[in-house]
């Protein structure tokens, strides 16, 4: 997969927001992975962002079965999760839910996902993560071979460092241009905010599509 035709991305620069759309690069796909829990706003408008500024074909949403980094911390049920993914993306007929991971079940691993993915079939894509995961990369399994799986779109996240790829160099030599650096968007919403606002009967109306809203209330997750 290049990204021939995509106006301003070269791998390990950091790039502005196009006036229009990259033209789509057949068969690219991104994928974009998390607790989803809830899926909001701004997981979105970072998907769409990367597929149009990238020119990808498809993004793939892929909720986690059960996040390593997150150890503790009560999650909802992965059907609710994938449930809430499938009402969000529903409008948008490039984006896709995957429940690649939870039915895997066990701990959810990036670069397990990218050995299965890419054994079906699916060509090399682009991995959609923020700039406070990529300053976390380190700790992933395997992140080199990450690396050589996917090329990396990264989005910045407000109150955390801009990362460039002189950044992802020292830490990966060779790798610095395994990386494009989105310009944005900057979108200040959090899933903690989303479920600590439900878990006192706060609105969340605005911070994740109407019928993931409805999904929280009806079936009271949160609270």
């Amino acid at each position: 997969m290049t990204d021939a035709g995509a106006p301003e991305v070269v791998a390990g620069d950091a790039v502005a927001s196009p006036t229009s759309p990259a033209p789509v690069v057949p068969g690219s796909v991104g994928i974009i992975g998390g607790t989803f829990d809830p899926v909001h706003h701004g997981h979105l408008a970072i998907a769409e962002e990367a597929r149009e500024t990238l020119g990808l074909e498809r993004v793939l949403f892929i909720p986690a079965a059960t996040p390593p980094h997150k150890p503790g911390r009560p999650i909802s049920p992965a059907a609710d999760r994938l449930a809430m993914v499938q009402l969000a993306i529903a409008g948008n007929p490039a984006f896709t839910a995957s429940d690649v991971e939870v039915r895997r079940g066990g701990a959810s691993y990036t670069v397990d996902t990218l050995d299965e993915l890419l054994a079906d079939g699916l060509q090399q894509p682009w991995l959609i993560l923020s700039a406070e995961a990529l300053a976390g990369f380190a700790s992933w399994r395997q992140p080199e071979r990450v690396l050589d799986l996917a090329r990396l779109a990264v989005v910045p996240r407000a109150g955390h460092d801009v990362l460039d790829a002189s950044w992802l160099e020292a830490r990966f030599p060779g790798r610095g241009g395994r990386a494009s650096f989105l310009s944005g968007p900057l979108l200040p919403i959090s899933g903690s905010v989303v479920r600590r606002r439900a878990a006192v009967g706060r609105s969340v109306r605005y911070l994740v599509p109407d019928a993931v809203a409805a999904y929280i209330a009806n079936h009271h997750l949160y609270v």
